[in-house]
């Protein structure tokens, strides 16, 4: 195996003396090092259960212990424990979270359940609020910031509000026994902070770490990261500062830097040779991102030859951009005799993808549309999810939340934050905790009558659910919650008949699935939580793939159109020229503000210019990123690369004239051929028409 690799990948595998970093440049073959670095380790004498590979995604983690299963044959019970973040942070809070107070089964809120809980602690029935403030929490918990410096350090009247509602949120997910999504990384780093007996337990559990993807960690990961490793500072970092995209949710290129500072003893090793991109498709890549600042200079190069020129196209508006990608592809296709998988169309934001599906509709392209949501996400459907959850598990306390309050049968935050307390402190679950006489003396006694009447009749479903025809159980059981009249009374009557409909699909579903399985509802209700994942299978059909560029990291395509690269969409006018200008206004403001406050003219000039450099290097940093996102666009492709951009683009009922991405010309490739060349929609029109009736010919030909 070792013959396969290059010398930068062997000394990367070989090294073990100390902390090392290894710089693993777009198709590098950095799962290749981590999966070879465990196989060394272990060969070396490594205990395997003290190895622990870190990553983002379950995917990336799935695939690395499947390469790993193939080269180290281990019984399940010995093998390195390859997994994401969260996941081993709940293994840390489920053995050693009472150390904190958290119960063994306490539960993990999703990201709409923490949504729910939100909007109480703000007071608003304005879900983009609530979303909004979550994210800002999220930004503050992945900083390490806890609520009263959240409060401390709130710019404005916006933040002190957020900062209020997170207080109140953290003490309600406290006393539902409930952690979100971003204390399964803050909460163990918390516990190894403070039980330093925890801590080395868990450093000699894991007595080397590699981590994956190690740009896009932000703050907490990188702590936990450190107070994991300890002293020994046995690991291996992979991760690439050109291909660091996710700085809006908390991701930090300063934990690259922050390594070098922290271990003097780093060892860097660069991975330069490029295993996926024709040397056309990389020299772009390399002159483009080649105008941002560099950590570590590298410079990707490729033996896969010359290949195709990389192709710029512009098109007279977004409609002719759709036609024309559907008519290249087409032929392209038919010329190369490739399938539909492997073609990509990535683009920086969702609402391009509408008019690309409507002309590969129309064309009978298959597609397969990446990050749009799943009908298992929807509100309506988790609601009912919830239920399901609920009989199948009592509990589960975040199914338990959720049922109770949908529909509404006034029982209010108080009053579950006065359970989930009590239930905290007798280590049961809430709908236990319900029917325990000591409820009666922290629960009102009208509240606890309906908590009690709602849990009698769960009980009496869940019953039933064992033993009756599941079709006859799910219609009784919404019938009875009248889930109906609740939708129409939360919503429009049109948004609440499309959500009915959403919800009679997804029982009739059921009720075929069970009817085929001979099940009662139980069995079905206790696999209820892995539903979403039938929802779509993205890999299993022949279909051009429609995804954002961050939902591509991590794959590769033989042949990609990357769309809309025009200045304000790629770069986004949040770090593009309009960011310099909100700068502007921001300047302006402040210089105004310092000069009220003091009353002298000198602090108002300084406090102006401290904001002017601030509010310009934020600007940078936003356009560095976004050229980082268009790198990662650009080197996703194998073989063939087609840039397009429009003239002008629709938002709304207007029309805009659009210029060519600056990122274009980085890359010196010619934005701005002849006007003749410009591909308008009654061309491609007429390209696909003639493509149409040549395949059908050549299918009807004998033979």
């Amino acid at each position: 195996m070792s013959a396969q690799l290059n010398p930068a990948q062997r000394e990367a595998i070989r090294y073990l003396d100390g902390p090392c970093l290894v710089i693993a440049g777009a198709g590098s073959g950095k799962t290749r090092v981590i999966t070879q670095k465990i196989a060394h380790l272990i060969a070396s004498g490594f205990n395997p259960q003290a190895i622990g590979a870190i990553t983002f995604t379950n995917k990336a983690a799935q695939e690395m212990a499947e390469r790993l299963g193939k080269m180290v044959k281990l019984p399940e019970g010995q093998r390195p424990l390859v997994s994401t973040f969260h996941s081993l942070g709940v293994q840390m809070l489920r053995r050693d979270g009472q150390s904190l107070g958290l119960k063994r089964n306490f539960s993990i809120l999703d990201a709409d359940d923490a949504a729910n809980i939100l909007q109480q602690a703000l007071g608003t029935t304005d879900r983009k609020v609530a979303r909004a403030a979550q994210h800002r929490i999220s930004l503050w918990k992945n900083a390490l910031v806890d609520p009263d410096r959240a409060a401390a350090e709130a710019r404005d009247s916006l933040e002190h509000g957020i900062a209020r509602a997170y207080r109140d949120y953290a003490a309600t997910l406290a006393a539902y026994q409930s952690v979100d999504f971003d204390d399964l990384i803050g909460l163990p780093v918390r516990l190894l902070r403070e039980h330093a007996d925890v801590a080395q337990a868990w450093r000699e559990k894991l007595r080397y770490l590699l981590v994956d993807e190690y740009q896009d960690t932000n703050a907490c990961q990188y702590e936990l990261l450190k107070l994991l490793v300890g002293p020994r500072a046995a690991f291996t970092a992979v991760g690439d500062d050109d291909q660091s995209i996710y700085g809006w949710r908390g991701a930090t290129l300063e934990n690259l830097n922050r390594l070098s500072t922290d271990y003097p003893a780093l060892k860097v090793v660069k991975l330069e040779q490029n295993y996926r991109s024709s040397v056309s498709i990389l020299t772009a890549a390399n002159r483009l991102i080649a105008h941002n600042p560099k950590l570590h200079e590298k410079k990707l190069w490729s033996e896969h030859g010359v290949g195709d020129p990389v192709q710029v196209v512009p098109c007279e508006h977004d409609e002719a951009e759709a036609e024309s990608v559907a008519m290249r592809l087409q032929a392209h296709r038919f010329e190369r005799r490739t399938k539909y998988s492997d073609y990509a169309i990535l683009y920086r934001g969702n609402h391009q993808a509408r008019v690309f599906e409507q002309v590969l509709r129309k064309e009978k392209i298959p597609y397969v549309l990446s990050g749009g949501q799943s009908f298992f996400e929807r509100a309506e459907i988790r609601d009912l999810m919830a239920w399901l959850r609920l009989l199948a598990n009592d509990d589960d306390d975040p199914a338990f939340i959720r049922a109770v309050t949908t529909p509404k049968r006034g029982v209010g935050t108080t009053t579950l934050q006065a359970l989930g307390t009590y239930a905290g402190e007798r280590h049961v679950s809430m709908f236990a905790a319900l029917f325990e006489t000591g409820a009666e003396q922290r629960i009102a006694p009208r509240q606890l009558e309906a908590l009690r009447e709602f849990g009698n009749f769960v009980n009496r479903i869940g019953w039933r659910a064992a033993r009756e025809p599941a079709a006859q159980v799910l219609d009784d059981l919404l019938n009875a919650i009248d889930y109906r009249s609740h939708l129409f009374a939360t919503a429009d009557d049109k948004v609440a008949a499309t959500r009915w409909q959403n919800v009679s699909d997804f029982v009739d579903w059921l009720k075929k699935r069970a009817e085929g399985d001979g099940a009662t509802l139980l069995p079905l209700a206790q696999t209820v939580s892995l539903l979403s994942q039938l929802d779509r299978k993205d890999g299993e059909v022949d279909a051009v793939r429609l995804t954002t560029i961050h939902a591509s990291k991590g794959l590769e395509f033989p042949h990609v159109f990357v769309v809309g690269c025009e200045e304000g969409l790629l770069p986004h006018h949040g770090g593009a020229a309009a960011a310099t200008s909100e700068a502007g206004e921001e300047e302006a403001g402040d210089g105004r503000a310092g000069q009220e406050e003091s009353g002298h003219d000198r602090a108002g000039q300084h406090r102006a210019g401290d904001a002017r450099a601030a509010t310009v290097e934020a600007a940078a940093a936003r356009i560095e990123e976004e050229r980082r996102l268009m790198y990662v666009a650009v080197t996703r492709a194998q073989r063939s690369l087609t840039l397009t951009w429009c003239r002008e683009r629709k938002r709304g009922r207007e029309k805009y004239a659009q210029l060519p991405s600056r990122f274009l010309a980085e890359m010196q490739l010619d934005a701005r051929p002849k006007a003749a060349a410009t591909v308008g929609a009654e061309a491609a029109k007429a390209k696909l028409a003639g493509l149409r009736e040549m395949l059908g010919h050549r299918r009807a030909q004998p033979g």
